[in-house]
């Protein structure tokens, strides 16, 4: 496989990383995963990964035929005749196909990959679409555009002028690759002429030059089931770009997200809101209106509540994409504390104060318990 002496060859075991006594099942698995590992497609433009690549593939195809195997085990590299791993003409893909099968089902008809059909599947497209709350919550029909490259009218995506169509490559005979000598070895690559199509369009379409698809601005009714949040994704099979030469369209991914609301915040399957109450109400008890994403609904705050109480709404959040039950509405109530007072209001509340200060304990029990932490912590200083 290589121009150096057979002694600068590393042992095909440890390349594999398996034991001289693996089982075929051991070698096979250790190929598998060097091959995914360093395949050239995975590593373009890195000459030491396709040298990795190769090497693996060589000591596959020596340890994985039994003969061969114990040629190299008895006589090393010299007992496979200065045409070790190569077997008479077998191309680097034609072992990793036995391996994983279809090359190109696995990276998508990549460099060396077998085309048999010439078919590429488009590419995949993404698009950001943004709901409010109440559109995620409750579901939505959008209308999307976006630009794609689609399969031209004129040919429906065949490249070839109406009336006629792609013919069988004349140097690969429509197999898309060709075998090269080199010295001892076949490789095996994509055929220059129709460039591992297999197929050769001798008179393309006027309208796409041959492309067999062009750019268009594409519209689409996209239903948003209810319940989506923010980060979610989802996916149109077959809306993203067509493929080339009669391949499959790729899919188009609508990725959410979700405007920020004026009243409410999500968390999960929950909603949040602030509640705020007036400094009486908070004393004396109430009933208000609080709003939900379905309508209005009484919530009760009881006498003596504190600024920062969260009341628990049931059922009255979100019911998620995967689940059954909806959320709760849990709304923080805040004691708002008045402004632009009169002199009189100001008064009044002084007097307030006063009668409540006569019993601090009984009124302010926090407040308190606050100050005496403060003076024990002075002198315990």
């Amino acid at each position: 496989m290589y121009a150096e002496d057979m002694s600068s060859k590393r042992c095909y075991y440890e390349i594999l990383s398996v034991t001289r006594s693996a089982s075929p099942d051991e070698i096979k698995k250790a190929y598998r995963r060097l091959a995914m590992k360093h395949h050239p497609d995975r590593n373009p433009d890195d000459e030491t990964a396709e040298h990795q690549f190769k090497e693996a593939k060589e000591a596959y195809e020596v340890l994985s035929d039994q003969q061969k195997r114990g040629a190299y085990d008895q006589f090393g590299h010299a007992g496979l005749s200065g045409a070790a791993g190569m077997g008479g003409g077998a191309g680097f893909d034609d072992i990793f196909e036995t391996i994983f099968g279809d090359f190109g089902d696995i990276f998508g008809g990549g460099r060396g990959g077998r085309r048999r059909s010439g078919a590429q599947r488009g590419a995949d497209l993404s698009y950001n679409l943004e709901l409010t709350l109440e559109e995620a919550v409750f579901g939505v029909a959008k209308e999307v555009h976006f630009p794609v490259l689609d399969a031209c009218n004129a040919c429906h995506g065949t490249g070839a002028k109406a009336g006629s169509k792609p013919v069988d490559c004349s140097d690969c005979h429509g197999r898309g690759q060709v075998h090269l000598q080199r010295g001892f070895f076949t490789v095996q690559q994509a055929c220059p002429s129709c460039h591992g199509q297999g197929k050769v369009i001798k008179d393309p379409c006027t309208d796409c030059r041959g492309q067999g698809r062009q750019q268009k601005q594409k519209t689409l009714s996209v239903k948003i089931p209810a319940g989506v949040d923010n980060g979610d994704r989802i996916r149109l099979s077959g809306e993203g770009e067509a493929g080339g030469h009669g391949g499959p369209s790729g899919d188009l991914y609508v990725q959410i997200y979700v405007k920020e609301h004026s009243l409410f915040k999500r968390e999960e399957e929950n909603l949040y809101c602030e509640v705020p109450i007036s400094f009486v109400a908070a004393v004396a008890g109430d009933e208000l209106e609080v709003p939900t994403l379905d309508g209005k609904v009484k919530l009760k705050i009881p006498a003596e509540t504190q600024s920062g109480k969260l009341f628990r709404l049931r059922g009255k959040g979100v019911k998620p994409v995967r689940s059954r039950a909806a959320g709760d509405l849990l709304c923080r109530v805040v004691v708002e504390t008045p402004v632009n007072l009169t002199k009189k209001q100001k008064e009044l509340l002084r007097e307030f104060d006063a009668i409540v200060k006569e019993d601090p304990e009984k009124h302010s029990p926090k407040a308190r318990s606050w100050f005496d932490g403060v003076k024990k912590f002075f002198e315990g200083k």
